[in-house]
């Protein structure tokens, strides 16, 4: 490894880094923003991501390096490398061009031919965000005060002008290691594709609204294509993971676990409304379930989910250390499901055993967080849909959590089941502002 780099990083990339991957280009300047892009079958939509690239500020231009992961596994069909192998000759074109012409600076990763592929077992998103990301650690300019910034994107984005910029600013002048763009999906003019994408990032929103209104520490979104933190941070969590989907809620997740995430207003992330195959799950299926009408797709977790949740925070989470029987009694008190659910999930065995291996009551409250995390947050939510509050029409779970929030709106749901889409849009609105 570079002897240049700091004795943490190249500590990090020898225990979890791979060496296979190298960027196309050498490169004589360090950057102190890298943006890393995995890209499968992306050609057509490529050149609508580096036009609102470089329509951006160039005020960070020459410190930003635009770095693309071009993707697939070894028994990827044909027509999808063939599609990676032109994004690639494209990205060769294009790289002089954006320099000399827009002043940004761009290379990719080959993970896409014969003998650069992904391995069948790990090869997904997530490995594709962690080659990049990996690399990135090399290429930074340590020697400067401000932090050197790890921003991730996906290939069928777009992003708003202001969005370098906005992002480099806000860590330059906060105190902020870790955060998430603002998003808004991109407007489409397939009335059911509009249809389907208003529902999924209402029913994304909402759930973020839930949490806010029950003061979780994890209340933020796990969207890909919005995450940022610097690279103290990303060697502080080990890197990204190799998950095939849901890569971004488990990275985010434990960034959550050593700094508050944020978020990034001011600009946007515009992910794509479309369907699509690349993920399990994640946009591209729902969209796709809601087109295939598979299930009723207007309903959302009920309020009253969120409403327990907020109790047992509010116990659970006070800076008061309880006995592991007493925070049973409470939570038996809250609800009988709400004891049910930790009993299943061995709450006295674990808590029992953290009380006992703890040194500090500091070290007791960290554990509190570090057990009742955002993934069993969400299990907790999904425990209780399943077995004490089934889901609820959406437009109903949104008029009363935003009365739970006190929150103004003027579009009650007063046309049944499902509103006209322009009252959706309303909803929407509201949502963006709030969540």
């Amino acid at each position: 490894m570079n002897n240049q780099l700091p004795s943490n990083i190249i500590k990090y990339l020898n225990k979890f880094s791979s060496d296979k991957w190298k960027t196309y280009h050498s490169h004589f300047r360090k950057y102190k923003t890298i943006i890393v892009i995995p890209v499968i079958s992306e050609y057509e939509n490529l050149g609508l991501l580096l036009d609102s690239l470089s329509k951006n500020d160039d005020r960070y231009f020459r410190e930003t390096l635009i770095l693309f992961v071009i993707n697939n596994l070894e028994s990827t069909s044909e027509k999808i490398k063939l599609n990676n192998l032109k994004t690639i000759e494209l990205l060769k074109q294009v790289r002089d061009t954006y320099s000399d012409t827009y002043k940004l600076s761009i290379d990719f990763i080959d993970a896409s031919t014969e003998k650069n592929e992904l391995d069948a077992k790990n090869g997904g998103v997530g490995l594709a965000r962690k080659i990049g990301m990996d690399l990135a650690l090399t290429l930074f300019d340590y020697d400067s005060k401000n932090q050197n910034l790890l921003v991730c994107l996906d290939g069928d984005c777009t992003v708003e002008p202001n969005y370098i910029t906005t992002i480099r600013n806000y860590f330059n002048e906060n105190n902020l290691y870790a955060g998430y763009v603002n998003f808004k999906h991109m407007d489409v003019t397939d009335a059911e594709n509009e249809r389907a994408i208003i529902n999924y990032e209402i029913f994304l929103r909402y759930y973020v609204l839930g949490l806010i209104y029950a003061k979780s520490p994890y209340a933020y979104h796990s969207i890909g294509s919005t995450m940022v933190c610097d690279s103290d941070s990303y060697i502080k969590v080990q890197g990204m993971n190799k998950r095939k989907a849901a890569e971004d809620f488990y990275f985010m997740e434990k960034l959550s676990k050593i700094t508050k995430i944020k978020k990034i207003g001011n600009t946007a992330v515009l992910p794509s409304s479309r369907g699509s195959w690349r993920v399990p799950f994640g946009t591209g299926q729902r969209v796709n379930r809601f087109m295939d009408k598979v299930q009723n797709e207007y309903i959302l977790y009920s309020p009253k989910s969120f409403e327990m949740l907020r109790k047992w925070i509010e116990c659970f989470h006070s800076e008061e250390i309880l006995t592991t029987e007493n925070y049973l009694a409470h939570a038996n008190e809250i609800s009988k499901t709400l004891a049910n659910f930790l009993s299943q999930n061995k709450f006295a065995e674990n808590w029992t055993q953290i009380l006992r291996n703890s040194k500090s009551d500091s070290q007791i409250i960290k554990q509190k967080s570090l057990w009742f995390d955002g993934f069993r947050t969400l299990k907790l939510v999904h425990y209780l849909r399943d077995t004490e509050f089934p889901p609820i029409n959406m437009f109903n779970a949104l008029d009363e959590l935003f009365g739970m929030l006190d929150v103004s709106f003027n579009f009650q749901n007063e046309f049944g089941n499902i509103p006209p889409i322009d009252v959706q849009k309303k909803y929407l609105d509201k949502l963006r502002e709030i969540a």
